[in-house]
């Protein structure tokens, strides 16, 4: 049986923004992997010059890529996406969730227009409520990668720390 993910590691990409790196969840190990996009593509492609060139200093690099090139039984997945997560209206729920109607007035008019996630942190900062939204957004992402995790049949443990605390 596979080892179980760590929702700590299956929350990396949803933060990680990395247009240099090809991401995936390995089931076999129970982690996130990544992978050098040139690497990647010299594997996609076949070119096999190019990856005998790296093959010195980045073997177990391009050994992975070439594992999940060939890769037929879904050993390897696509990870949480950050942009399936929706941040912004996670946002949105932390204003509702609020009882202090000026503050949440202030957050609310903050996300509008350009700049919103800047414009809603430092108002949120200003108000003294920046752990409490960290807090809630780290609590959603949670739920988001659990829910995740049970579509995609991946075994995991809960290896963050409780949010109330």
């Amino acid at each position: 049986m596979n080892p179980p993910a760590k929702l700590s590691d299956l929350m990396t990409p949803l933060e990680w923004n990395s247009t240099e790196h090809f991401i995936c969840f390995d089931r076999e190990t129970g982690s996130i992997v990544c992978v050098d996009n040139s690497v990647m593509n010299a594997a996609e492609e076949g070119d096999e010059e190019k990856l005998k060139d790296l093959s010195g200093t980045e073997k177990d690099e391009v050994d992975l890529a070439l594992a999940i090139v060939n890769d037929k039984a879904g050993r390897f997945i696509a990870p949480p996406d950050r942009f399936d997560f929706d941040e912004y209206g996670q946002m949105e729920q932390f204003i509702y969730s609020l009882k202090d109607d000026t503050a949440a007035e202030e957050l609310s008019n903050a996300i509008r227009g350009r700049g919103a996630f800047r414009y809603f942190k430092d108002t949120a900062e200003r108000l003294g409520l920046l752990d409490n939204w960290y807090r809630f957004r780290d609590q959603a992402m949670k739920e988001f990668v659990i829910e995740w995790a049970e579509d995609h049949n991946v075994r995991y443990e809960d290896d963050t720390k409780n949010p109330e605390s």
